[in-house]
């Protein structure tokens, strides 16, 4: 069974579940506490209004389409004329929004049925349904496998994201950079290509691409100890200890890299149109802002700028 067949186990809610009607007495319970596990519409009406009985079905649709991620709860205001009163309902139909117990959007009318379905898109944002994966906590779990370093079980839990939202952008970037960090550049560079030209910019992204050009420009430069050498034998040679750098970091030593690059800063921050720092800063990008490397590195950086 697979991480997103895990997240299905649940069947969805049947109709009875996410419509009913409630009263005075029950207010509280079908609305206030229900709306603290997703979204409650909370629909006032009475026999006698025709916009009431126009919007119903419509409404019941809407909910019934969203399976899970709102429910809707109806009340008489003749029956239950209290609650209605006490939120300042004037005219019927009115249907307010219930989230974490707390009035948060609502309208008034029969509103046409695809004002409708934006108005619950915009409500159940983020929601998950009953029965659905959570994609966003599996993310976070392909996240953390990838962390702990193991690149080909976090392509695996990332593929079955993709199976299920094949453009899902953390999806594709998180796929990318498994690529990336097993040395398979072509497929990460074919996984990237899936990523609409809207989302480039997106931060996974660009810092999965940012450590696809730093590992091709590593592939033009000779072997580490040959670099060393260089450097070794001429301190002030920025270009060999650049190379070192960026030859390091394609090996995965990224505190060795940083030290070479705050090495040229601390001689000649202008050296190569300030070439040693915005590599840096290329580096940063490629490793995330959460990386102990980098969050040590940007420090140490902002030491040799400002000091």
């Amino acid at each position: 069974m697979t991480i997103i067949d895990q997240g299905n186990g649940a069947a969805g809610p049947a109709a009875a579940d996410l419509i009913k009607d409630t009263t005075t007495q029950t207010f509280v319970k079908d609305v206030i506490e229900e709306s603290k596990r997703q979204p409650v519409l909370i629909d006032f009406w009475a026999e006698w209004c025709g916009p009431c009985k126009q919007l119903t079905p419509v409404l019941e649709k809407a909910v019934k389409a969203a399976k899970g991620k709102v429910k809707l709860v109806k009340m008489n205001i003749d029956q239950h004329p209290a609650i209605p009163g006490q939120m300042g309902i004037q005219s019927i139909p009115a249907v307010i929004a219930f989230v974490n117990g707390q009035p948060a959007d609502g309208f008034m009318g029969a509103v046409p049925e695809s004002q409708l379905n934006a108005f619950i898109e915009k409500l159940t944002k983020g929601v998950t349904a009953p029965g659905e994966p959570n994609i966003a906590e599996i993310l976070q779990e392909a996240e953390a496998v990838l962390a702990e370093g193991d690149a080909a079980a976090a392509a695996q839990i990332y593929a079955e994201v993709l199976s299920h939202d094949s453009t899902n952008i953390a999806a594709l970037a998180g796929l990318a950079k498994c690529y990336t960090v097993s040395g398979a550049m072509e497929q990460a560079k074919q996984t990237l290509a899936m990523v609409p030209e809207s989302k480039r910019n997106d931060p996974a992204v660009k810092a999965v691409q940012t450590a696809i050009d730093l590992a091709e420009q590593a592939e033009q430069l000779g072997p580490v100890a040959e670099l060393e050498q260089k450097v070794a034998a001429n301190p002030l040679d920025h270009q060999a200890r650049f190379d070192l750098a960026t030859a390091l970091n394609a090996q995965g030593n990224r505190a060795a890299a940083t030290e070479q690059l705050l090495a040229i800063i601390k001689r000649d921050r202008k050296w190569n149109d300030d070439g040693a720092r915005k590599q840096l800063v290329q580096f940063f990008e490629a490793w995330g802002g959460t990386d102990d490397a980098t969050v040590e590195g940007r420090k140490r950086l902002s030491t040799i700028l400002f000091s």
